[in-house]
């Protein structure tokens, strides 16, 4: 019988092979998405130091009127400009994009527009 695999430990698997090769600095911080079923978060993280920068979710009660009312992947734009407006505050520019092994398509590739609307490069 075929075992049926899970989604989830693809991904990590996925995510453990992308991170050997992708790191952040103090100048140029990774973008991290984390993504589930209900929410959708991102954090500006500098490796070297194992620090988080900044961060945005969309648990966040300051974020809970923007986010109100709309659907998972407009959420997920505005968490992107969100993370985008507090990293300009920071006086960060340039950041590597690190999807955590999800695919580049729906709320991911919302965020990261979001995220390039507010200024960011990648």
């Amino acid at each position: 019988m075929f075992k049926k695999e899970n989604k989830n430990e693809v991904r990590k698997a996925k995510h453990t092979r992308i991170r050997h090769t992708l790191s952040g600095s103090a100048d140029m911080p990774r973008l991290n998405v984390y993504r589930s079923l209900k929410e959708i978060s991102a954090q500006l993280i500098n490796d070297r130091e194992g620090r988080t920068l900044c961060s945005a979710s969309s648990q966040e009660k300051a974020l809970a009127k923007a986010v109100e009312g709309k659907t998972k992947v407009e959420q997920a734009y505005e968490i992107g400009k969100v993370i985008g407006e507090r990293a300009i505050k920071l006086g960060i520019k340039k950041v590597v994009f690190d999807r955590s092994g999800y695919a580049y398509t729906g709320r991911v590739k919302n965020l990261a527009d979001g995220a390039r609307s507010a200024g960011l490069e990648f």
